[in-house]
């Protein structure tokens, strides 16, 4: 696991759409910290802090240190909501973490070699269906990313779910009868010349031919 991200907040006591918009007006953004069997608690951020943080990959998949007041809480981000036309987060949800106790996160795939791949080499096209997976862990054992290697892949080769390479204590959080494709080697769609309908060397008149029609 990697080291923890330090996030700032401050305790809020109001509560209600009205005193949210109070609050984005102000720069600051409400959100709330839940889990391990204790009391939810209102909290709000910085928005420009915030905004910063969310530059980081790591911060939507890595235990982050939420420093409220003076205490600090072990959480992951469990949902972010932004305006659906201006580059403002409206709300963050937390989620407390325990040592002993599981979690589930979403953390990206990071894939290599994919230009020197041998489906590369022979003109093959790389499709991602999934950039990112759910897993299961204990909060050591939480990856910062997963890395696959598709050096050897060449076309027609598909990486399936359940083939991804996970760290010791790291299971996938998806259902088990779900196998499906996270990348696909295409073989290149060449057009061979005068294929096109209406191309040289297709039949009938040409376009603009004095002709008449029947």
């Amino acid at each position: 696991m990697s080291a923890s991200l330090d996030v700032n907040a401050q305790v809020r006591r109001d509560a209600g759409k009205g005193a949210s918009r109070r609050l984005r007006r102000q720069g600051l953004v409400p959100a709330i910290v839940y889990g391990t069997d204790r009391a939810p608690e209102m909290i709000t951020l910085v928005h420009n802090e915030l905004a910063r943080h969310l530059e980081e990959e790591a911060f939507y998949s890595q235990i982050l240190d939420l420093k409220i007041g003076d205490k600090t809480e072990k959480v992951v981000v469990k949902d972010l909501q932004r305006h659906p036309a201006k580059p403002f987060v409206l709300h963050v949800d937390f989620q407390r973490v325990s040592a002993k106790e599981k979690i589930r996160v979403t953390i990206p795939l990071h894939f290599l070699n994919e230009d020197s791949s041998k489906g590369a080499k022979l003109g093959g096209l790389v499709s991602h269906n999934l950039t990112e997976i759910e897993v299961s862990c204990l909060p050591d054992d939480l990856p910062q990313y997963v890395e696959i290697d598709v050096a050897e892949m060449t076309i027609g080769d598909i990486l399936h779910l359940s083939k991804i390479p996970l760290p010791e204590g790291v299971t996938l959080a998806h259902a088990p009868d779900t196998d499906v494709p996270v990348l696909i080697i295409h073989g290149a769609q060449v057009r061979e010349e005068g294929e096109e309908e209406g191309g040289e060397g297709a039949e009938g008149p040409a376009a603009g031919s004095d002709e008449p029609e029947s």
